[in-house]
């Protein structure tokens, strides 16, 4: 990611986390929505971690991040008009080439537990759910069902 990407990287994490059916019960409540769209644009703005990003036509498409663990895709963000084509999926190859390439074993990506779509992308790249459980979420500032997927390189 470049310092010209920043404010677009936000704003396709944001309309991302928005097109997810995974957090219905938080979109009625405008100052949920408004802590997790100033999150994503401080992320983007502020990020220093290793942060892969895809760029169609100019445009900012998706982008994902290894942000704390190494072996931990942190973020994975596809903007709602580019989904369903494969974006996904290769931004967690390319994190899990990386990964490989400094000898890393196991690779580990965690979602909302309801986010279907994402759950199906991650266990088609070979991930498989070690723990399901709640979680707090700071950008959200309440308890979620989180799902944690492990893969061995």
């Amino acid at each position: 990611m470049n310092e010209a990407d920043r404010h677009a990287v936000g704003l396709v994490g944001f309309r991302a986390w928005r097109s997810s059916n995974a957090f219905e019960e938080v979109y009625h409540d405008p100052a949920v929505i408004a802590r997790v769209q100033d999150k994503f644009s401080e992320f983007a703005a502020k990020a220093h971690c290793d942060i892969a990003v895809v760029e169609i036509d100019g445009e900012i498409a998706g982008w994902g991040a290894r942000d704390g663990e190494p072996n931990h895709i942190s973020d994975l963000w596809v903007d709602p008009n580019w989904q369903g084509r494969g974006l996904g999926r290769a931004l967690v190859e390319h994190f899990l080439e990386k990964m490989r390439a400094v000898g890393i074993s196991t690779a580990t990506i965690s979602t909302h537990a309801r986010n279907v779509a994402a759950i199906r992308l991650y266990q088609r790249c070979g991930f498989e759910i070690v723990w399901q459980g709640q979680q707090w979420s700071d950008s959200m500032k309440v308890e979620l069902e989180k799902v944690r997927l492990e893969r061995a390189l």
